[in-house]
């Protein structure tokens, strides 16, 4: 009988076909079942006795049943079957193969293809050994496809019952992956670079990583295609760091110092948004992140079994993709500006390389320039001569910068303030001068303008900061207190933990969040209204009866984002324990309503500059006197989706002070008069604010 190149044999039968019954003339090649019986009339005959051919397509069982198949008895040489019997005999892995992949060498399609009476060329020749070819659908014999296991070959499962929506899926698949990888090769790190042509570069990476995929056997292969997807869900997770940090704080995420900034979000996040929503934002940040790294690695791994599959079509695309690099790179083709050639990851990577060598060496030179001090030594009968028995306060107002001043959707409202508490000065007898200092931050991180500005230090991440403060750098509040003829008081609502700090800056005594009295509610961050802990600053500290001048740092906090809810200025004999306020918050906006407007932001920060401003003149005109002097200044300028991309990190500064020679002493600094400092008055680093004002008013320096 003839041999059957089906997966599948006749079954034994004693019924011999008649002899005297032609064969049955092929069908048309027309559909499926036509294809099955020319190739069962037409496949080579085998010589009686001969051990027949088991062929396995996409590693099938040869049996469908699993069960041990039997040989026909005798049959004569050359004599076709029924073809009834071979119907009934054909596996349905035929139909469903001659339906799926017909482009794969080895497929059921080709083997049923050969001429009427012809033997496929890989027949075995009667009374050779069986030979098993194992096919993986994909022509190279090395491994299945990667969308079908071994032992689910053509016909099992929803792939062979849906042919066309498997091949939809898969293609669907792969086209996803491609764009993922492509994503992350070139993402920028900023949100303002986010633009068409930045994704319509050939990325040097992709192409050099296809052709690593080529060449290499299956198991490196997979091992590289792991290492690489995951170095790109680390790298794109880092990306998002950088487009947050850049637009809270102005600058990219250090890989070195940054990470003890998270604690710090989450408690943003519990203060602003509850302890369920911070739970949640964590769980889902958290969760994307795990997502990222997933998603990535699968994608290459599964690019890279394509191209091991079809191994020819991607050597060709990779040479011509590399030669079009070439070209571009070397005749530096542009599109609106942007490169087409990009080698994006290999210079974020560089950079972020080099941003972590910088930071280890800043650390050790740091270490040596905070050890120097140009009045560490300076005696005590030599510090601050020109201020003594002056009633000193240093007041810092949170994201005040120069955006407030000059944007044209927040100033109309600052000006005005600033405007109407300058006349409440004058008339109050109290004169100012007003500059710009350039804050070592941007968005966050007050803690580093403030201990910029303290120490004459620029301290511009938090290893510096860490650094400065286990130190004994001499602070503003310190030199103060060097002196002997004050008392130095911290009112700071914004700390709800131990604060170590205290002894670096030289403070006897400190007033947190506990330690105010006040019985109303948080607004989102700032823990209450910037008018309260004026009021309990007074019934605290300042009407009290000291044998010393007040040397007072103040930190008001109602100007912190999200800028919702905003505390309204109540008659101060309603003030009381802050019970007054719970009306007020809950009348206010909520953070979900301006969070994500950049309009709406900057029209409520304007109006939380304005109650913070309002908030301390009046305080100032109502318990100020004649040796009261006033230092106030801004830590530093509000998120970019306030202040906008690429802002400055320029705040205002002021001295107040009802003793013109106090302000005469810094005449020669060109500062303007008033509340409101113009345009083009001097700008001066934060850090170098120290030593100046020292200088103006009789500091003899010793280093």
């Amino acid at each position: 009988m003839s041999s059957n190149t089906n997966s599948r044999q006749l079954p034994n039968t004693d019924e011999t076909p008649p002899r005297d019954e032609p064969a049955p003339e092929p069908l048309a090649d027309t559909d499926t079942k036509g294809d099955e019986d020319a190739a069962a009339s037409g496949e080579g005959e085998a010589a009686a006795g001969a051990a027949p051919e088991i062929a396995m397509t996409d590693g099938a069982a040869s049996s469908a049943s699993g069960a041990p198949e039997e040989t026909p008895a005798e049959a004569p040489a050359g004599e076709p079957e029924d073809p009834a019997e071979a119907d009934s005999d054909t596996p349905d892995a035929v139909v469903a193969a001659a339906a799926t992949d017909v482009d794969s060498p080895g497929s059921a399609s080709e083997a049923t293809a050969s001429p009427a009476g012809e033997a496929p060329a890989d027949e075995t020749p009667a009374g050779e050994a069986p030979e098993a070819v194992v096919g993986d659908g994909a022509g190279d014999g090395e491994e299945p496809p990667g969308d079908e296991p071994p032992g689910d070959g053509p016909g099992r499962g929803w792939r062979g019952r849906y042919p066309v929506a498997a091949r939809v899926l898969a293609w669907t698949t792969t086209l996803v992956a491609a764009a993922l990888v492509l994503f992350a090769l070139l993402m920028p790190s900023q949100s303002d670079e986010f633009q068409p042509a930045e994704f319509l570069r050939l990325p040097v990476e992709a192409i050099f990583g296809a052709a690593l995929l080529i060449v290499l056997p299956r198991r490196p292969r997979i091992a590289l295609s792991v290492a690489a997807g995951l170095a790109l869900g680390v790298l794109t997770v880092l990306n998002i760091l950088d487009i947050e940090f850049n637009e809270y704080l102005g600058r990219g995420f250090n890989v070195v110092l940054d990470w003890s900034l998270f604690s710090d979000a989450q408690g943003y996040l519990q203060d602003t948004f509850g302890h369920g929503g911070a739970l949640g934002i964590a769980a889902l940040a958290v969760a994307l992140v795990i997502a990222i790294v997933a998603l990535m690695t699968m994608s290459v791994v599964r690019l890279g079994n394509l191209v091991s599959r079809n191994t020819a079509t991607a050597t060709r695309t990779t040479l011509v993709l590399a030669m079009a690099w070439v070209t571009c790179a070397t005749l530096g083709l542009q599109y609106t500006g942007v490169p087409i050639a990009s080698e994006h990851v290999a210079l974020v990577v560089q950079q972020r390389a080099a941003r972590v060598r910088q930071t280890l060496r800043d650390e050790a030179a740091f270490a040596k320039i905070s050890k120097k001090d140009a009045f560490a030594n300076t005696p005590p009968g030599e510090m601050l001569t020109d201020l003594r028995g002056k009633d000193m306060i240093i007041t810092f107002i949170e994201s005040y910068g120069r955006s407030a001043i000059e944007d044209p959707l927040m100033a109309p409202r600052v000006d005005a303030t600033l405007t109407a508490e300058n006349k409440k000065l004058t008339r109050a007898g109290f004169a100012a001068k007003s500059g710009w200092l350039t804050s070592a931050t941007y968005g966050g991180s007050s803690w580093l303008g403030h201990s910029t500005f303290l120490s004459g230090l620029w301290i511009n991440n938090q290893q510096r900061y860490r650094t400065v403060t286990a130190g004994d750098h001499l602070s503003l509040i310190s030199a103060f207190k060097k002196t002997g003829d004050y008392d130095t008081v911290g009112v700071m609502p914004g700390i709800q933990k131990g604060w170590p700090e205290q002894k670096f800056y030289g403070i006897d005594k400190l007033y947190d969040a506990f330690h105010l009295g006040y019985k109303g509610p948080k607004f989102s961050w700032s823990t209450m209204p910037d008018q309260y802990a004026l009021t309990a600053f007074e019934r605290l500290v300042h009407s009290k009866k000291h044998d010393k001048p007040l040397m007072s740092t103040i930190i008001l906090t109602s100007s912190h984002q999200p800028w919702a809810p905003i505390p309204k200025t109540v008659p101060q004999d309603q003030v009381g324990d802050g019970s007054v306020y719970n009306a007020i918050e809950k009348a206010g906006k909520r953070p979900s309503d301006i969070i994500t407007s950049s309009p709406k932001s900057k029209v409520e920060y304007g109006k939380a500059i304005s109650y913070s401003v309002t908030s301390l003149i009046n305080y100032l005109v109502k318990y100020g006197n004649k040796n009261t002097v006033l230092i106030y200044l801004g830590d530093h300028q509000p998120i970019a989706r306030v202040s906008g991309d690429h802002a400055s990190r320029d705040v205002p500064v002021s001295i107040v002070a009802k003793d013109p020679k106090v302000l005469d002493k810094i005449a020669d600094w060109g500062w303007t008069d008033g509340l409101q400092p113009e345009h083009d008055a001097p700008v001066w680093k934060m850090s170098s604010f120290r030593d100046r004002f020292l200088t103006a008013y009789g500091s003899t320096p010793h280093p």
